[in-house]
Order: structure tokens, then sequence, then C-alpha cells
């Protein structure tokens, strides 16, 4: 499961950000989908963020792009953990060019999975 949901945040990067990041790891913990992506920035949004003011271009450029993916995301990592995606949270570190997700679910996908 962990690996499907890995799956569909490469191709969601890949089709909304126009390239996918260099690494992802999905975890279950209770009923949050916890996903860390590595290597997310495109060779604009690295040269963006050498500044403070383009560090934060790049966050909002990110948020904005999410928030139009954000139910066709809900979806897709809700069908895979077989649950209702209750809301999704996220945060870039441009500096790192690191993003993390956070989904919060309704209930645990399966029982004893972590």
């Amino acid at each position: 499961m962990e690996n499907a949901i890995r799956n569909a945040i490469i191709k969601f990067e890949q089709e909304f950000m126009g390239r996918g990041p260099d690494d992802v790891r999905a975890s279950i913990v209770r009923d949050l989908v916890v996903v860390r992506l590595k290597g997310v920035l495109t060779p604009a949004e690295r040269q963006l963020a050498k500044t403070a003011e383009g560090v934060e271009m790049v966050k909002q450029l990110r948020q904005n792009l999410i928030a139009q993916g954000r139910d066709k995301l809900s979806e897709q990592v809700g069908e895979i953990a077989k649950a209702k995606v209750l809301g999704v949270f996220t945060d870039i570190d441009a500096q790192l060019g690191e993003q993390v997700f956070v989904f919060t679910l309704d209930r645990e996908p399966l029982s004893g999975v972590r």
C-alpha cells in the first residue's frame, strides 16, 4: 500500500510540477499517511530559492499547484488506502528541496499496517 501511494505521488508530481522527485518515501501511521519527497525543485525553483524572497515564491507556487490538484490527489490516496481522506497538509523546505505531505484518514487503512 505504501508503494502504491508512493507511485501515485510520483505521478502527481510529474503531471502537476513537470518533473518527479528524486526520492519518495510513504509511511502509514495509524490513520495518517506521511509522504516525504526529496529533490523536488526544478532548476528554476533552485535558482529562486537562493534568496529569501525567492523561497517564499517557490512555497507559494507549490501551495497553489497542490491546491489545484488536491481533490485528485485525495481521491487517489483514498482509493489506495480504502479510507476517506479528511485533510491534506503539505509544506516544502525550498533550501533543502524537500516536501512533506500528510494525509489524514477517517480510519486506519488496514489493521496492523504501520
